[in-house]
């Protein structure tokens, strides 16, 4: 695949952004249909280890798989951001025929790695389950632990495929296939009424996932390789000398400190499941479990403006194009307010009915406090944009890493003021604050580094219209008609017509017309940013 490098103008127009924001919304559209499909099957996931099992054994899966992932995390070694980085930057600047190189010196780490911490996760599955206050979670880790080196190699090799502009694999792989097959096996393991197969269930989908992706990341090399065997077009515009080989101190020195954070970010997630478990038991962990898939539902909306807009960063940031740069970090807030608020809105008016989707044991006031408190959290992050994103592909790995351990040690500060005296909710206001952390330090960062921030009048159109779609009119059912299932059900029907209608007016205010044909699209000027 050949990439089209930005080339911005001069006089204020920025062409080159104006052409990637349009491909990163046709990236991202694939990856929201996969991260709509991937919601709902996570959601069900979580719904069916709730209702087919126990809560005391739901919350010992729940306990087992954080640990793995953030196992999973670090044997990643933070190849994930390294690969998109270095890969788009090369192929930008003319020498694609690195990446084979750059995928040896990734991969070759995250296999031994995974290796080991699996080996490790084995062997200590007794010491980690009574650290984690679940003694009982011993048998899930040692199960898990032989899938570990699967989950750790896919992510490395997915995100090898987003640096090509390729995002189908992910989303056929990581947001439909493992989550459909987990769904799939663990109501299996429900039926049979197996608590045992319930590791496997969970974690036996990453192993043909490894497979496909590793087929996939084969095809995608051959393909972006075959142009660079044709001869030049215009010999008469010979090219610059391509740079010199990314060296592995180069590779690790940037990912190392990324790998570290991505750790610190998974353990913001899993630490809150994890302390109450040790705190209140396995059945209020169960409960903070599912307040926060929400959660889950927004990242995933959240990833899919990220995966595609990663390597577009990369490489104009590589040649400098600090307009286009500001240009796309800006239509992509929009984009994640205009993606994420309409699901926390609701959720924050119908936060007992939502609950209530897991079992009478979750719709309590624990349950639903974690609803509200992670929804307008995660509604603040999505408005600040995806700085840390952009922090990375600058290369402030650095940076990137003292936010997120900054991030990390306010969570577990607050988790162990707030959990004792408020269980579930407490967590989850140290989650909230650890997100603000996380969020506004690279806000500060980036405006100070490169001048960019994510304000403009397309963030003020996509908030106010989210506000009064699906904040107002929920708000308005649930006072007429009571927060009743019927009345979630008008309220998103007139919601959604109505934000569909406001959308599709305001679609080039968004840069939301690369979406469309060439032929419909209308050009505007680029909107002046809020000072």
């Amino acid at each position: 695949m050949a990439t089209e490098s930005p080339t911005p103008t001069r006089g204020g127009e920025d062409r080159g952004g104006a052409e990637a924001v349009a491909r990163t919304a046709r990236g991202g559209a694939l990856n929201m249909a996969a991260a709509v499909a991937g919601a709902g099957l996570n959601l069900a996931l979580v719904v069916a280890v709730a209702r087919g099992f126990s809560q005391d054994t739901a919350g010992l899966l729940f306990a087992a798989t954080s640990v793995f992932l953030i196992a999973s995390a670090v044997a990643q070694l933070g190849t994930a951001n390294g690969l998109v980085y270095f890969l788009a930057r090369t192929r930008a600047l003319g020498s694609a025929g690195q990446t084979r190189r750059l995928l040896c010196t990734a991969l070759v780490p995250v296999a031994a790695a995974s290796l080991a911490l699996g080996a490790a996760m084995a062997v200590f599955a007794g010491p980690v389950a009574e650290l984690a206050g679940e003694p009982g979670a011993a048998v899930y880790l040692r199960l898990l632990a032989a899938f570990l080196p699967f989950a750790a190699v896919t992510e490395a090799l997915l995100a090898a495929t987003r640096a090509h502009h390729d995002m189908a694999a992910t989303a056929a792989v990581e947001k439909v296939g493992r989550p459909l097959g987990q769904v799939l096996l663990v109501l299996g393991a429900a039926a049979a009424g197996s608590a045992g197969l319930l590791a496997v269930a969970w974690a036996g989908p990453y192993l043909p996932a490894a497979v496909v992706a590793a087929l996939w990341l084969r095809r995608v090399v051959r393909k972006a390789a075959a142009p660079e065997a044709a001869p030049p077009t215009s010999p008469k515009e010979p090219r610059e000398p391509p740079p010199a080989p990314v060296t592995p101190h180069e590779f690790w020195g940037f990912t190392l400190p990324r790998s570290v954070a991505q750790v610190a970010q998974i353990g913001n997630q899993r630490a809150g499941i994890v302390l109450v478990a040790a705190v209140q038991g396995a059945a209020a962990a169960a409960v903070f479990t599912a307040g926060t898939r929400l959660l889950v539902a927004g990242q995933f909306a959240t990833q899919a403006v990220q995966f595609a807009a990663g390597p577009r960063l990369a490489e104009m940031l590589a040649v400098d194009d600090r307009a286009g740069t500001a240009r796309l970090y800006r239509s992509a807030t929009a984009w994640l307010i205009c993606l994420t608020w309409p699901l926390f809105l609701p959720a924050v008016v119908y936060a007992p009915l939502v609950m209530g989707l897991f079992g009478p044991g979750y719709a309590g006031a624990a349950g639903a406090g974690v609803l509200v408190v992670v929804a307008v959290a995660q509604m603040a992050s999505a408005s600040l944009g995806m700085g840390d994103l952009l922090l990375t592909m600058a290369g402030r790995t650095g940076w990137n890493l003292a936010n997120n351990l900054l991030s990390l040690a306010a969570n577990l500060v607050l988790c162990a003021v707030l959990i004792p005296p408020l269980g579930a909710v407490g967590a989850a206001l140290a989650w909230a604050a650890a997100i603000g952390v996380r969020n506004l330090l690279p806000l500060v960062q980036l405006h100070r580094m490169i001048g960019v921030h994510p304000f403009s009048a397309r963030w003020a159109a996509a908030a106010g219209a989210a506000l009064v779609w699906f904040g107002a009119v929920p708000a308005l059912c649930a006072a007429a008609l009571g927060a009743t299932g019927p009345s979630l059900v008008l309220a998103l029907m007139v919601g959604g017509g109505g934000w569909a209608a406001t959308v599709w007016r305001m679609r080039t205010l968004l840069d939301l017309d690369g979406l469309l044909p060439k032929r419909w699209r209308r050009p505007t000027p680029e909107p002046a940013a809020t000072p």
